[in-house]
């Protein structure tokens, strides 16, 4: 890859394109607005191309399905699905019966993801990799519903990610993952205030 330092610690130029690309996401996320699901478009389609030749076919292939919920996302918010009113969908709290099966799902496609990339013998990171994607797959299910709840997969997922994409010399990307962590409290706070508000209304 053509890279900006030629140092140890060189940033590629789609790992720079793709961190500026994932800032502009993230706020936009956090402020749930009309730009954040193209940008998720975008966005999974850079890191598509990064995570596979970095090495992290689960979370590459989590890319490929953030690219396709993406579509629905737009769907959802718009309120051109799941809607009786076709309005846009308003802020909410994922319900206390899903609670046990979103665990579940994580579990069970933790266990899935990390046989699975074992069996391949080609991840880097096998059990990290299959981890951080089974919370990305649940998290954009819930972003999707526009849950406020779904910074808590980040929340955790973050990290690992910091620490997945510093080791494979993607640094741009590391430390956006850590301006992530940041919005992920920020997040919580906000969109649970406004679920509320809107509860209440």
């Amino acid at each position: 890859m053509l890279s900006i330092f030629d140092s140890q610690f060189s940033i590629s130029y789609i790992d720079l394109i793709g961190a500026v690309i994932g800032l502009f996401y993230i706020v936009s996320e956090y402020r749930a607005g009309r730009w954040f699901w193209p940008l998720c478009l975008l966005m999974s389609a850079f890191y598509i191309y990064i995570d596979f030749s970095s090495g992290y076919y689960a979370n590459g292939s989590i890319c490929i399905y953030n690219f396709l919920m993406s579509i629905y996302g737009i769907l959802v918010w718009r309120g051109i699905v799941q809607s009786k009113t076709n309005e846009e969908r308003p802020f909410g709290s994922c319900p206390k019966r899903y609670v046990p099966w979103i665990i579940l799902t994580v579990l069970v496609f933790t266990a899935l993801l990390w046989w699975l990339l074992r069996l391949l013998g080609e991840s880097s990171y096998p059990l990290l990799d299959g981890f951080s994607s089974a919370l990305s797959i649940v998290g954009m299910w819930m972003l999707a519903q526009k849950w406020w709840q779904q910074w808590f997969c980040w929340l955790i997922v973050e990290p690992i990610m910091v620490l997945l994409f510093w080791l494979s010399g993607n640094y741009a990307s590391a430390l956006l993952y850590v301006v992530y962590e940041v919005f992920c409290v920020l997040g919580i706070i906000s969109w649970q205030r406004q679920a509320t508000t809107v509860k209440e209304d």
